[in-house]
């Protein structure tokens, strides 16, 4: 139990404000798990009721507990990458990492190793898929060579290259490419240029970026913004954007992490509207571009050059080994954000640039893109045909490319504590409160089930679903 010292100068509240959030985040309180009545605690701790009611509204501004008319003040379940540091600890965000990662994903990260476990939480394409681009040997001199031409922005090739691929519909006047070390390392460049803590950035809900616990370390807030299978709702965008102030959007238009789902374009046409009447800077994020079957809808970037900006990356293709991405923004943007690299000493390092160059610049670079997508395709389909024997329990919705499907449980809500059913049969996935405040769905990286570890899926998908409705 806590323990309060009145002889410090430190606030009793702030006291007991520290010590709740170091129980969450050592695991000594557990999500969903109900705190102490505050007049319970505040006898236990000698201390006035208002003392621990202070806290308990600092607990819930910050998204470390929340509070239930009728059944008092629990251990907020979900997005535990949102919740904020104390304003006190502010000065410290910088030299120490004030926030854990969730519990589950530290099971989940225990679990990769056991050999028995099936692996469908990662973010990466399966390793037999990834495409084989040979690679020229270069000397020692050569490399010295190449560099002069790694500018601040990046490797000179490596821009044209990436330019020649997926920019040819887009006008380079007045924009620029600033490498980076995959897309994350561009999200956090752009924290950091932009926002101050305090700042709100508006997402989809569910969405990724309330898996990192890098927004909460600066400060920065997450708003959700329901969607549907066309993308994000447009009359709930403008009126959060109305009711807060709001200092960018970010999207994942295409394929979007978790649910899959691709924004159609008349859904783009109306945020870009919605946007540019408040004045409000988007960031698309459009890593699984070369992960599409179809053709590819016209980005937010080719829309609006100017109030876009735009994350792209190899990493998806590559594999997370070779980290590989770019910026693509105005050039005032990119010159600021280049010289915000260069006075921390981080530099893209220049080998995976070669890596990324070279697979860029083969003849067969698109026959390899094609094929991927036949193989991705055809683990898509493999994957429905299991999927098809529990529809009566699970539901989900047709992709048109990425590494995800979203499947949601048709029954009772699920809790936490439910979910730890798929760490005991060892199936990994990535159930959605690691992505929003639901907690019934559940993100499948389908790329890594073959025909092999396909009947291993279904098998323990099976004992787990039968499981859940014993639990009905």
């Amino acid at each position: 139990m806590w323990k309060l010292d009145k002889t410090k100068k430190e606030p009793l509240y702030q006291q007991l404000l520290r010590q709740i959030i170091s129980s969450i985040q050592q695991g000594e309180l557990t999500p969903g798990q109900r705190l102490p009545a505050e007049r319970k605690l505040a006898e236990t701790l000698n201390v006035n009721r208002s003392t621990v009611v202070h806290t308990f509204e600092e607990l819930t501004s910050l998204g470390w507990v929340e509070r239930r008319q009728g059944s008092g003040t629990h251990v907020t379940q979900g997005q535990w990458g949102n919740r904020q540091p104390a304003i006190y600890q502010w000065r410290t965000l910088f030299s120490r990492p004030l926030l854990k990662e969730d519990p589950y994903v530290t099971q989940l990260k225990e679990q990769k190793e056991n050999p028995n476990s099936l692996d469908l939480y990662t973010g990466d394409l399966s390793n037999d898929l990834i495409p084989d681009f040979k690679f020229p040997a270069m000397t020692w001199e050569q490399m010295m060579q190449e560099e002069k031409l790694n500018t601040s922005t990046g490797y000179i090739p490596l821009k044209e290259q990436i330019f020649q691929h997926f920019f040819q519909d887009i006008s380079q006047k007045g924009q620029d490419l600033l490498i980076t070390a995959g897309s994350t390392q561009g999200i956090s460049f752009l924290i950091q240029a932009l926002l101050s803590p305090g700042d709100v950035i508006a997402t989809e809900d569910p969405s990724f970026l309330f898996s990192l616990p890098l927004f909460a370390a600066q400060g920065v807030s997450l708003k959700g913004i329901k969607q549907d299978q066309k993308g994000i709702n447009c009359q709930a965008l403008e009126e959060l954007i109305q009711k807060n102030k709001i200092k960018l959007l970010y999207l994942n238009p295409n394929h979007q992490n978790p649910t899959g789902v691709t924004m159609t374009l008349k859904r783009r046409k109306e945020v870009i509207q919605i946007c540019q009447k408040y004045h409000l800077p988007i960031i698309e994020d459009d890593v699984f571009r070369e992960l599409s079957f179809e053709t590819l809808t016209p980005s937010l970037k080719s829309l609006a050059p100017d109030q876009v900006i735009y994350l792209g990356s190899l990493s998806k293709i590559f594999s997370s080994s070779i980290k590989i991405g770019w910026l693509f923004a105005p050039q005032p943007l990119i010159k600021s954000l280049a010289n915000a690299k260069r006075s921390i000493e981080n530099q893209t390092d220049l080998l995976p640039q070669l890596l990324a160059t070279a697979a860029l610049s083969q003849h067969n670079y698109k026959k390899q893109q094609l094929r991927l997508s036949q193989q991705l395709q055809n683990r898509r389909q493999n994957f429905l045909n299991i999927l098809q024997s529990f529809q009566d329990d699970w539901k989900f919705s047709p992709i048109d490319g990425g590494l995800y499907y979203w499947v949601t449980w048709r029954q009772k809500n699920l809790t936490r504590n439910d979910w730890q059913l798929f760490l005991k049969e060892r199936l990994l996935v990535a159930p959605s409160f690691l992505f929003s405040n639901e907690t019934s769905s559940m993100r499948i990286n389908y790329t890594h089930l073959n025909e092999d570890n396909g009947k291993i899926f279904k098998q323990k998908l099976s004992s787990i679903t039968r499981n859940l409705q014993k639990n009905k």
